[in-house]
């Protein structure tokens, strides 16, 4: 067993999760590891990153088409939740930073939605929590932005879905008291 297989097999003995920052190219890796390891809770965080910069860029749909079938396979994987967020950072190839005028909630919003209904789609709202990757997504909008965007998003889940993705899917993942 590789050194780095061996010490992930002491998180869930321990109690604990893991949190994986990651590209679209690598979410096979992830779903490989949480079928190795099924006790362990895991988290994709960042809507697994769909790049679209570099050898990505102007390649959107293409990227597209491909991220949301890993989305699909690795939300086979039960111990597997995804963190709804991070969608701002330049990496992703979004122009907001070039723009005379910064993205309004709508403009975030129509931009994330086909990536966040996705997740939501193929893992369900208990699975998926929405999250904040301030300050990386500083350089695209604001973080009144990012969560108005989120809100309009979830508004046509219902009470308790729009629960799970604010609050219930991070509560209960991270097992977290809240009062």
């Amino acid at each position: 067993m590789q050194p780095f297989a061996r010490g992930f097999a002491c998180l869930a003995p321990l109690g604990l999760s893991f949190d994986a920052w990651l590209f679209h190219p690598q979410i096979g890796e992830l779903a490989d590891l949480a079928r190795a390891f099924p006790d362990t809770k895991s988290c994709s965080i960042i809507a697994a990153g769909p790049i679209g910069v570099g050898g990505y860029a102007n390649r959107r749909e293409e990227v597209f088409v491909g991220w949301k079938a890993s989305i699909r396979e690795i939300a086979k994987c039960r111990n597997v939740v995804v963190k709804l967020g991070g969608l701002a950072m330049k990496l992703l190839g979004y122009d907001f930073h070039q723009r005379p005028k910064p993205p309004s909630s709508e403009d975030a919003a129509a931009a994330w939605r086909p990536y966040i209904e996705s997740c939501i789609e193929a893992f369900g709202p208990e699975r998926c929590m929405f999250e904040s990757n301030f300050p990386p997504d500083k350089g695209q909008c604001s973080y009144q932005v990012i969560f108005n965007a989120f809100k309009r998003i979830a508004a046509p889940y219902s009470e308790p879905e729009k629960t799970a993705l604010f609050s219930k899917t991070a509560a209960d993942f991270y097992r977290l008291q809240l009062g």
